[in-house]
């Protein structure tokens, strides 16, 4: 099981979202959002979909907040996929498909255009609707024993094209046809030989190799970081639609701000830098 502390003394206090299906928490500057689903294996319903968004505005708008996790409660999985038990009631055709769509597009594109670092904390099970979330991650860090899975060719739906630029953005496209067309599961190890997942670990320091990074990545320039993550997302993107002038403006906010001042001082004066975000 996978082995998040409860209690932490600099530890805000937790909110929940949709009846408690999605939790929210903040400690040392990294914000948790946990899919607190267990029964169904963290399967997302719309209901939660919904709370992930409202969680990650919050932890958006938090300042004392520079990086957020992703992370399953229980022991089975990151997120299974969508909740099929709705699917008779929501997505039984096209049409209400293309409703259920329009439902979760806003936090989709939240995820997607997130401005802080979100780490993707995957132990078990990561199918489907689950993959999407992590694919929409920066940084995906798994346990060894997890699976991963897109079975829409066993379930007769289509994949959307966010979720599939992604897979091919990170597996390329020969891949993306091998997992899409056969419906097969991969493990851990394969998924980050293919680059599927950045780093894999033993189940049992899955929670600290994940908080390790996440502290590090709080400890940095957020500026900085958000020149880098803006910089990053305009590569990725076809050469006509970047937005070199959005680059440009976050290489001058880092060089102009009170973080530059305060790292070269603290690089000459051999000792951390506390940045600011400023």
């Amino acid at each position: 099981m996978l082995d998040v502390p409860k209690n932490n003394e600099n530890k805000k206090s937790d909110k929940s979202h949709a009846d408690g299906k999605i939790l929210q928490s903040v400690a040392d500057g990294v914000g948790v959002i946990t899919f607190n689903n267990p029964d169904k294996r963290n399967a997302m319903s719309l209901d939660m979909w919904e709370g992930l968004g409202h969680a990650l505005v919050e932890l958006r708008d938090d300042p004392e907040v520079r990086v957020v996790i992703l992370v399953g409660a229980g022991d089975k999985a990151f997120v299974s996929g969508a909740d099929i038990s709705q699917f008779e009631k929501t997505r039984h055709n096209a049409a209400a498909s293309e409703e259920y769509s329009k439902r979760s597009a806003a936090q989709r594109a939240l995820l997607a255009n997130y401005p802080k670092p979100i780490i993707a904390c995957i132990h078990g099970f990561c199918l489907g609707g689950g993959m999407q979330v992590a694919m929409a991650a920066d940084i995906r860090i798994a346990a060894e024993h997890s699976q991963f899975g897109i079975p829409a060719a066993k379930l007769g739906i289509a994949y959307g094209y966010d979720g599939l630029r992604n897979l091919v953005s990170l597996v390329g496209p020969s891949w993306a046809r091998l997992l899409m067309y056969t419906g097969m599961r991969i493990d851990s190890a394969e998924a980050v030989r293919i680059g599927l997942i950045d780093r894999m670990v033993p189940d049992t320091e899955l929670w600290g190799a994940t908080m390790e990074i996440a502290r590090t990545i709080s400890g940095n320039a957020p500026l900085a970081i958000q020149a880098a993550k803006i910089t990053i997302a305009q590569v990725l993107k076809d050469p006509g639609e970047r937005d070199m002038d959005a680059i440009k403006q976050a290489g001058i906010a880092c060089m102009d701000s009170e973080d530059f001042r305060e790292g070269r001082r603290a690089f000459m004066e051999k000792r951390k830098p506390e940045f600011r975000g400023r």
